[in-house]
């Protein structure tokens, strides 16, 4: 089942370039989303086509913080009633929303032939894009695991709280040991000021350079700005609601910065990688 997948997803135009980019943190309240959205939303107004997946199956949020009404969702997408592109949202500034539900039990313990299904509805896609940003769930769940692995850059997204710093230990030693996964970028999110937010790496910089073969790069500081509760309350996005805040800023270099990182220019730069990743992680994480 596994080599049928695989073929089938080697069929896809070779050509098809796409940025992919896993947005998580180890733990919830950490500002994932937020990041995500502004980050895809300041992309979108850099001329990038963006997608945005809530990988958050069971607890999804996306559509909600930005008030958008959503008809269907992925599970209508498993479910065979619709296709991917049917279920896609536009958002501020053209960005699309593949939106998952929330409350859903059952969409957080998908079978291997759900899941299966989930990454075929991916290589149907027939919407043009340039970078999809993956915004997973909090934890260490094997979702998280296999959306983190499969995607070419993972962003990880920390504050100054010990669990947060231990949470997303936890998340880069899976990732790294069990995963091969060796790169990690570091966003400091919610900070006083700069030197905070490089103290906050240098933090976990010191425990991952002891005990695990990594490399973080800090690409993002981005500080508390009691703006962006404003900006949740209004469900818009800080970077459009308050445009000069010092987050908006922040998140606006960091999306600058993003577009320029290089799409490997072999399967691994292709969305096709993406999706067979997971069908390695997920078909033969269901075989044990």
């Amino acid at each position: 089942m596994i080599d049928d997948q695989a073929r089938s997803l080697r069929r896809m135009n070779q050509s098809r370039l796409i940025k992919v980019i896993a947005v998580t943190g180890g733990k919830g309240g950490v500002g994932k989303t937020n990041i995500t959205l502004n980050t895809a939303i300041s992309m979108a107004k850099m001329g990038k086509r963006v997608m945005v997946l809530d990988a958050d199956l069971g607890l999804a949020n996306v559509d909600v913080m930005l008030g958008l009404r959503v008809e269907k969702n992925l599970s209508h997408v498993l479910s065979g009633e619709c296709t991917l592109d049917e279920v896609l949202v536009m958002g501020p500034h053209g960005i699309l929303i593949a939106p998952a539900t929330s409350g859903t039990q059952s969409m957080t313990e998908l079978s291997p032939t759900e899941h299966a299904g989930l990454i075929r509805a991916f290589s149907e896609l027939r919407t043009n894009i340039d970078v999809l940003i993956v915004d997973t769930a909090a934890g260490i769940s094997d979702m998280v695991l296999s959306f983190s692995r499969a995607s070419q850059d993972i962003m990880m997204v920390v504050c100054d709280e010990p669990t947060s710093l231990t949470d997303a230990y936890a998340l880069i030693k899976l990732l790294n040991r069990e995963h091969g996964v060796f790169r990690f970028k570091i966003v400091a999110n919610m900070v006083r000021n700069m030197r905070e937010g490089q103290e906050l790496f240098a933090k976990l910089s010191k425990v991952t350079n002891r005990f695990l073969d990594v490399a973080l790069e800090l690409v993002a500081t981005v500080p508390y700005d009691e703006n962006i509760r404003k900006s949740v309350r209004k469900q818009k996005a800080i970077v459009d609601a308050y445009p000069g805040s010092p987050a908006s800023v922040a998140i606006r270099g960091l999306a600058d910065k993003a577009i320029h990182w290089p799409i490997p220019n072999q399967p691994g730069g292709h969305l096709e990688f993406f999706l067979e990743q997971l069908v390695s992680e997920k078909m033969v994480g269901g075989q044990r």
